[in-house]
């Protein structure tokens, strides 16, 4: 167990963080397989600004990496575009 107050504040303060990153990670994860799920354009067009908000966050944060989020939402524009 750490020893100075600066490392038990620090601790907490990661615990903290690695909680929310992990919250806002599977959040991301889940509107991206409810925009893969959508069948129709409308929805999805709807969907897609606010999945590619997420991702971009994610990979400001760090949480991700920026490369992963680029392809994420290309892939996900494509399948949009895509659709009918």
């Amino acid at each position: 167990m750490a020893n100075h107050k600066s490392s038990l504040k620090r601790i907490r303060n990661s615990a903290t963080k690695r909680l929310r990153n992990r919250y806002q990670a599977k959040t991301t994860r889940t509107f991206i397989k409810r925009l893969r799920a959508a069948v129709d354009k409308k929805s999805a067009s709807d969907l897609l600004p606010t999945v590619v908000s997420m991702l971009d966050r994610l990979a400001k944060k760090n949480v991700i990496h920026k490369n992963k989020a680029a392809n994420n939402k290309s892939k996900l524009t494509k399948f949009v575009n895509g659709l009918k």
